[in-house]
């Protein structure tokens, strides 16, 4: 759970610059993966300041969180959620925030339909972020204050659960510097990293898909039946050389007299 303290922090941040070029970064992804994302119910746990979803199409869209401004009351640890509900999940640097990131998943996993989807975005330790985690001197704050999790970790907690990546991205690769001028000046890095430097963008974002075993979808039938053959009509004169035929003991091979 977000104290007040760290949400203020929070509320701090992002009226920085930085905040603000994070928060656009992440905007573009959300809004370009979730529009294609079809289904009946999708849900963002945590973070109700960030309308991930506003891009999304389906009919109920809500934000589970125990922060102010939050749809539904409810700890990521113990979703009241019924089991294979869901068909998007949205994971917004929640795991980095919440304890015990495990149970979230695994509540994730309980809540999702089968081949429902789960997108997330979390802090990339290896990158300048990361470093500027080890030597800040704000380490209280929000975002250096969060537990950082290795994109190669979080691939592993998700195949664990039988969730399978099939998409990524890496974003953010201008260094967490403070001045609106820097940021300006940088801006050529996003495209440079993505294509030189993949691995160290600030930020990753990950989408999973929820696979069962021993499921098969059965799908309708549109083809029209095979038509089926029709045996020959028989005259009177064939039945009455048939029956001719079988009183005298001989076979079909009659000729006419």
């Amino acid at each position: 759970m977000l104290n007040s303290t760290l949400h203020q922090s929070l509320q701090q941040w992002l009226g920085t610059a930085i905040g603000q070029y994070l928060l656009e970064q992440e905007r573009a992804f959300y809004d370009s993966i979730v529009s294609d994302i079809f289904g009946y119910n999708a849900v963002q746990i945590s973070f109700p300041e960030f309308d991930f979803l506003r891009s999304n199409r389906m009919p109920f869209r809500f934000v589970a969180g125990l922060e102010k401004g939050s749809s539904a009351y409810a700890h990521p640890h113990l979703l009241p959620i019924g089991s294979r509900s869901i068909d998007l999940v949205l994971l917004p640097h929640t795991l980095e925030f919440f304890p015990n990131p495990h149970q979230i998943l695994r509540e994730v996993h309980r809540i999702l339909i089968p081949e429902g989807k789960i997108v997330i975005s979390g802090f990339n330790p290896f990158s300048s972020w990361g470093l500027h985690q080890h030597i800040t001197t704000s380490k209280n704050q929000f975002p250096w204050c969060g537990n950082f999790i290795a994109l190669p970790r979080m691939k592993d907690w998700l195949e664990l659960l039988g969730l399978e990546t099939n998409t990524g991205k890496l974003g953010c690769y201008i260094p967490p510097c403070g001045s609106e001028k820097w940021i300006s000046r940088l801006r050529f890095m996003e495209a440079a990293g993505d294509r030189w430097w993949p691995i160290g963008g600030g930020v990753y974002f990950l989408q999973a898909v929820k696979h069962e075993r021993g499921m098969r979808i059965l799908k309708p039938c549109w083809e029209n039946p095979p038509k089926t053959r029709s045996a020959p009509a028989t005259t009177q004169v064939d039945r009455q050389i048939n029956s001719d035929a079988v009183g005298k003991g001989v076979g079909n091979n009659v000729k006419l007299k």
